[in-house]
């Protein structure tokens, strides 16, 4: 039983040296019977394994006679290592002077390359951890320069043109000729519209670089004032177009009046801007089923299929001349607009209508 065993089994003499070894050990091992008996059990360990059992298990035995799971490395006739797990005890007479000393060893090859994948899963485990923390570091830095960045933008750029905006104000007081009042009139619409590029810059900046584009909600003003007052706003800087409301809105809207407003100026002025002059721009809201949705049609050329899945992407003009249009970004800011308000801008166009529809919940 004992030369079969499934486990290794070494019987040392007092002195030290090896007195037995079962027939399971020499398998494994690959040595001789006479290759091990009568030499120190050190002679058979690695030289990691020689060191660990001279200075730990030799003392350990001493003083307490046994101990159980301790890894050892022996080497095999060809030289490879043979990791090992050791319950050792040590026989003494009445006097205490050892006997034998009893090795029970069983293999750990699986075991020691479950603790090396364990102990790589553990360093990997840091090295992401390390990653996560700096990614994190790096994010946080980012979010900050984003911070400065558009504030440094949206400083940087309205002061000046609010100093340019009050000297035509002053100079308009004292104009001379018709001449002059055309000049302060073309300044006055010049800073108006680079204030506008200014918005949407920052909108921009904001929606792509910092947490996306701010709301002022309020769920007890009626939209319809707001919404009324883009289109008439725009019926006079078109004159001759023909812009139609459809308002159904029967309970308020728990919303940013001023972004939709925006949201609309952009939707009318593009519709405005590439619809048939000699039809009509509709312009539609209502409020049913939980839900509010605002759309605005033109007739004309249907949008480009190429074009479709671009139009709310920054920049985007499709074959717009840069004369009649500004950075790209009205649909972008729209569609960021919507997002912000938990709704979605959609747009289909065929060649009797395009129609931009947003849609968002009431709640």
């Amino acid at each position: 039983m004992i030369e079969n065993a499934p486990c290794g089994y070494i019987s040392l003499l007092p002195d030290g040296r090896i007195g037995h070894v079962n027939r399971t050990f020499l398998g494994w091992s690959g040595h001789a019977t006479g290759q091990m008996v009568g030499k120190r059990l050190s002679d058979f360990l690695t030289i990691a394994g020689r060191i660990y059992y001279e200075t730990h298990i030799a003392p350990l035995l001493r003083m307490q006679a046994a101990f159980e799971e301790v890894a050892i490395d022996a080497v095999k006739a060809d030289g490879q290592p043979l990791p090992l797990i050791a319950n050792v005890a040590e026989r003494r007479d009445r006097d205490g002077k050892p006997l034998s000393i009893r090795l029970a060893l069983i293999k750990a090859t699986d075991r020691r390359r479950y603790e090396q994948e364990l102990l790589g899963a553990r360093e990997l485990a840091k090295a992401a951890e390390k990653a996560a923390e700096e990614k994190l570091q790096r994010e946080q830095e980012a979010s900050e320069l984003r911070e400065q960045f558009i504030a440094v933008l949206g400083h940087d750029l309205r002061n000046p043109l609010a100093s340019i905006s009050a000297g035509a104000r002053l100079l308009d007081r004292t104009v001379q000729s018709e001449k002059e009042r055309q000049i302060i009139a073309m300044m006055q619409t010049t800073v108006t519209r680079m204030a506008g590029l200014i918005d949407n810059v920052l909108d921009l900046a904001r929606g792509r670089l910092g947490g996306g584009i701010g709301l002022d909600r309020d769920a007890n003003q009626l939209l319809e004032p707001a919404l009324g007052g883009v289109v008439d706003e725009l019926r006079l800087a078109s004159p001759g177009r023909v812009i139609e409301t459809e308002f159904q809105l029967d309970r308020p809207v728990n919303c940013d009046p001023a972004r939709l407003a925006q949201m609309l100026s952009n939707l009318v002025g593009n519709a405005l801007m590439h619809g048939n002059s000699s039809k009509p721009v509709i312009v539609h809201a209502n409020t049913r089923e939980g839900r509010f949705e605002l759309w605005v049609s033109n007739s004309g050329q249907p949008i480009p299929a190429v074009a479709m899945d671009k139009l709310f992407e920054p920049f985007f003009r499709g074959n717009a001349h840069a004369s009649r249009q500004g950075l790209g970004l009205g649909l972008y800011i729209s569609s960021q607009i919507a997002k912000a308000h938990g709704g979605r801008l959609t747009v289909s166009s065929t060649s009797e209508e395009t129609r931009f529809t947003f849609e968002m919940p009431l709640a």
